[in-house]
């Protein structure tokens, strides 16, 4: 075990007693990492440091859990990755009627956008709307892999499979997307 792992150990030891200064050097060492995480799936910096924040808060008061199968930082990882996606469907239900006026709008224009970016903007939105269809299993580990931008290994540790099985979950994923999107063309 290397020193930085049993420093980590001792400092979970602490927090689980309630040690706010543990609490807070692991935050220290944790938070940007967990914030750009958050940030990548929200995409609002607000809301990425709300989401950061509530996953702290859920690490602490459920710090009794950490078996240490996986390192800390990774289990603190799917902690972070859970309550971004979670957040993010949540923010996606809120802006469905936004995006209908901006179909209508796009309509209005013969179909043309009059903004590349925006155009760009509904293709992505697009996407993720019928990301959200996808069994969760294929909705998880694509959103690691495409928007996360993790690889097989890290997406398989986080998610808890062999990597064989991570690399044809994102296949299957992937295709199951493609087809899901030619259909509503």
């Amino acid at each position: 075990m290397s020193r930085q792992n049993e420093h980590i150990d001792t400092l979970l030891k602490s927090c689980m007693q309630g040690k706010q200064s543990a609490q807070l050097e692991v935050y220290n060492r944790y938070h940007k990492a967990m914030y750009n995480t958050a940030l990548r799936i929200v995409k609002h910096t607000a809301e990425a440091e709300d989401v950061m924040q509530e996953s702290f808060l859920n690490a602490f008061t459920k710090l009794h859990t950490f078996k240490g199968d996986v390192t800390f930082g990774a289990w603190l990882k799917r902690i972070v990755i859970n309550n971004s996606i979670y957040h993010y469907n949540k923010q996606q239900k809120k802006r469905t009627a936004d995006l209908d006026d901006v179909m209508y709008k796009v309509e209005d224009n013969d179909g043309v956008a009059s903004d590349q970016n925006g155009y760009t903007e509904l293709k992505a939105q697009k996407v993720m709307e019928t990301m959200k269809s996808l069994k969760d299993n294929y909705r998880v580990s694509l959103t690691l892999h495409l928007i996360e931008g993790y690889d097989y290994e890290e997406i398989s540790e986080i998610m808890n499979i062999s990597y064989a099985n991570c690399r044809t979950m994102i296949s299957r994923a992937k295709q199951s997307l493609r087809k899901k999107l030619t259909v509503n063309v």
